[in-house]
């Protein structure tokens, strides 16, 4: 339950309730924690207030983490994850403080005004875009650690791969093939990536989405696997076709 206080002469301001709703809106769950904090400050309950920092950082790392989490073909409305973390940080204002904030009010207690608030807001939703912004580039960063991509041909074809799962040799020599097979032409610049599982080379190739649509269509890349096949008697080939990016797997050839 709530510990209400006695609040004889309140020398100090408060946010209250509405207040704390908009300024969340619009900066986010590190705003939510920053007021509640400040509130339980000027109620004397420090400990409380340090608790409050510590689960709104938490709750932050697992709130934006899971949105990068989220699928790309999820489509969510911008709306709805604010108005989530606004209701929730509304609802513990209201259960842990709601008491106390009328008490305050009823001793004479005054509110920060709306362009603090809204000051505050925007302040936080600059931090926690820079916040998002460079964990999307440590992402990047780490996610491309390791790779190199090397061109061939007047096409500048590419092959992409990472240094540590095979060798530029076995990557020069799959590029002979795939020039041998005529795939790397000099028509249209293709893109591959290029790894080893086990001893064997497995390819993905980007394709357009409607590779799957018919064998027709299919024909050809099966055709082009059992070209490079005999090329490798001592590797298993196996493609990958992707569309648009290489976890977006819509065919497997082997």
């Amino acid at each position: 339950m709530e510990q209400t206080i006695d609040i004889q002469k309140p020398t100090e301001k408060i946010y209250k309730d509405r207040a704390i709703w908009l300024g969340t809106f619009l900066g986010g769950p590190l705003v939510a924690g920053y007021f509640i904090a400040e509130n339980f400050k000027v109620f004397g309950e420090y400990d409380k207030a340090k608790k409050t920092w510590i689960y709104t950082v938490i709750a932050t790392i697992i709130l934006f983490g899971g949105i990068f989490l989220i699928p790309d073909n999820v489509k969510i409305p911008n709306q709805i994850i604010p108005l989530i973390y606004t209701g929730i940080a509304s609802y513990l204002l209201k259960h842990f403080q709601g008491q106390n904030i009328e008490i305050y009010i009823n001793s004479g207690g005054e509110f920060f005004s709306w362009w603090r608030t809204v000051g505050i807001g925007l302040i936080g939703l600059v931090i926690t875009f820079v916040l998002i912004f460079g964990f999307a580039l440590l992402s990047d960063t780490t996610s491309t650690v390791g790779t190199n991509t090397h061109t061939y041909g007047i096409m500048k074809h590419e092959i992409a791969f990472d240094k540590n799962n095979i060798s530029e040799s076995e990557v020069n020599k799959i590029a002979d093939g795939l020039i041998k097979t005529t795939f790397f032409d000099d028509a249209v610049t293709k893109y591959v990536y290029a790894k080893k599982v086990n001893n064997n080379f497995e390819l993905s190739i980007s394709c357009d989405k409607s590779v799957t649509s018919s064998s027709a269509t299919l024909a050809p890349f099966i055709q082009l696997r059992n070209n490079l096949q005999t090329l490798f008697p001592d590797n298993k080939i196996v493609f990958n076709l992707v569309v648009d990016k290489l976890d977006n797997v819509v065919k497997r050839l082997e």
